[in-house]
């Protein structure tokens, strides 16, 4: 059975930490489990075998020039990415001319945390603001490893005194899924019901970002199917999200105004003004937000409110109570909205 890449960089990465003297490839070669697995143990001697005798004729398996230059690309593309993760490999010429590799424990050492009280204090609030996903579990283990490495108890000067605590619910299954395909960069599938449709259709997503908005999460990414960018309330998908193992087909942008776009969506940004009439008594989230107010006189006072699209999503909410005057496409979409849920 294959040794997996991960297993296979920690093997070399531990094997490079641990010696003495630099190692050549010809002994990583037959140090390592998964390259004596793919490739033999060649000519090299085992590592740690203090007599540096070579390997014996039947542990050798060694498959020819080709096998050997498929390790040397292999032993290559791994030191990159060991070198990308961070880890200082060192190349040293041997007296016979051989390249040895090491990666000295002193080069490759964190330098101490040292947090005052008030980086502290942010850590610790960090770490609590996860308590419903994921992400708590992590969250809590970094604080443990930080605490364990010296970092004061700085956190609990907030316990105690009334302080509010900063959390982040996430009570939608989809959530995690979607967290996941967006950091893996896996295009996902669900299905997704709007305001104003009676049931569910599905949606071919390729996830950009998770962004949390006046208590709810929201998903801005690539609509497969409309060919444009578009945010998902997590609260409106419906079923399990389903990941696949394809490549995305849009370029992510650098910066994704997820907040701006859900605003505009929900009538945040004017584009002009709507009259409606609102129950006396009724309607104090539309009355706040009202340029001009006006008594009727019969039990319904008139409001004048800034119109941007995603108006009559919010308008429905208020059922009876509300009455659009104009513009007639709000009208309109609050009547289609209210047809629908009729229906639904």
């Amino acid at each position: 059975m294959a040794i997996a890449k991960a297993e296979r960089l920690m093997n070399l990465a531990l094997c490079l930490l641990g010696t003495r003297r630099p190692l050549s490839k010809r002994e990583l070669r037959a140090s390592i489990e998964a390259y004596v697995e793919a490739f033999g143990r060649g000519d090299g001697a085992a590592f740690g075998r203090g007599n540096g005798a070579a390997a014996s004729g039947a542990d050798a398996r060694d498959a020819g020039g080709g096998s050997e230059d498929a390790f040397n690309r292999m032993f290559e593309r791994d030191k990159e990415d060991l070198r990308e993760l961070g880890l200082i490999i060192e190349t040293v010429e041997g007296a016979d001319g051989e390249t040895g590799y090491l990666a000295r424990r002193d080069s490759n050492r964190l330098p101490p945390i040292t947090l005052d009280a008030e980086e502290a204090a942010a850590l610790g609030l960090a770490a609590k603001v996860w308590q419903q996903a994921r992400l708590a579990a992590a969250a809590s283990g970094a604080l443990q490893k930080l605490r364990a490495a010296g970092m004061p108890e700085a956190e609990d000067a907030y316990e105690g005194h009334g302080a509010l605590e900063t959390r982040i619910p996430v009570h939608e299954a989809a959530f995690e899924p979607l967290m996941l395909a967006a950091r893996d960069r896996r295009p996902v599938v669900f299905d997704y019901r709007k305001a104003n449709a009676a049931r569910p259709e599905q949606r071919h997503v390729e996830p950009w970002t998770l962004e949390c908005w006046r208590g709810h999460w929201y998903l801005a990414g690539w609509d497969r199917d409309r060919g444009a960018e578009r945010v998902f309330r997590l609260s409106r998908i419906t079923g399990k999200v389903r990941s696949r193992a394809l490549p995305f087909t849009a370029p992510v942008p650098d910066h994704v105004t997820v907040r701006e776009t859900v605003e505009t969506w929900a009538g945040e940004t004017a584009t002009g003004t709507a009259r409606i009439k609102v129950r006396a008594g009724h309607g104090y989230p539309l009355r706040a937000r009202a340029t001009a107010l006006h008594d009727l006189g019969d039990g319904w006072d008139e409001l004048e409110i800034p119109y941007g699209h995603g108006l009559d999503a919010w308008l429905v909410e208020f059922g009876p109570d509300v009455v659009v005057l104009e513009p007639a496409e709000l009208r309109d979409g609050v009547l289609d909205r209210l047809r629908a849920v009729a229906k639904g």
